[in-house]
């Protein structure tokens, strides 16, 4: 009797251990049966960029952001080089996002509310044509839907000025420093500071009303 309970014990043990070991294995290969998120890319131009990462890093379905240069003729601008103009990028943000979860157009939509598109080649306090506004399309799609999305908002009568945002083919894109990404959490205060000293906020309720938050971050 005490030999069978040995046997069962032992039994009980190798079987807690097999499925132990089996766990993780079975873990893994459900997380590998899930479909991948499907990915597509966005690119604006709003004047700074450490104030458009925000709006779209809130939004569901976006998966990265990252600021950078765009629409220039140099190789791998500086920010130096951007910054003090010649070089023809935009300070721009670059947006993965995975389609199937958001649309372009929900994306166009918090880009329109987080810009001025009535001012050429400058966005609140900061002027050239490195801070001006501008819709970069990756596909055709993208292209028509910006597009419609600027006719439709040229056609609603809100403004008594013409739109003046550009829509072009996107080019290189080249990732700015590392200090740059992300900052508006990395540093919130000097973020902060920045963001009202400029008149961000301020200049953004004069063309749009009480649409988003205090901080610019997301739209309703």
């Amino acid at each position: 009797m005490q030999r069978k309970i040995l046997i069962g014990l032992a039994l009980t043990w190798l079987c807690t251990a097999l499925f132990a070991a089996a766990t993780p294995r079975m873990q893994a290969q459900a997380m590998d049966s899930r479909p991948a998120p499907r990915t597509a890319i966005a690119t604006f131009a709003g004047g700074c960029f450490w104030c458009m990462e925000g709006p779209f890093d809130a939004l569901p379905g976006v998966l990265s952001t990252t600021s950078g240069y765009t629409g220039g003729k140099t190789p791998s601008p500086t920010y130096e080089e951007v910054s003090a103009g010649g070089t023809g990028h935009a300070e721009s943000v670059r947006v993965v996002y995975d389609p199937t979860v958001v649309s372009y157009e929900k994306l166009l939509e918090v880009f329109w509310h987080n810009v001025d598109p009535l001012t050429a080649n400058r966005q609140f306090c900061d002027g050239g044509t490195q801070y001006r506004s501008a819709i970069f399309f990756h596909t055709p799609e993208q292209a028509a839907a910006a597009t419609a999305s600027r006719d439709a908002l040229a056609a609603s009568g809100r403004f008594e000025r013409p739109i003046v945002t550009q829509i072009v083919a996107a080019s290189e894109f080249f990732p700015a420093e590392a200090y740059h990404q992300d900052f508006y959490l990395r540093n919130p205060v000097r973020y902060k500071f920045y963001r009202y000293n400029c008149g961000r906020d301020r200049r953004l309720e004069e063309v749009w009303g009480k649409t988003g938050n205090s901080e610019g971050v997301g739209h309703e």
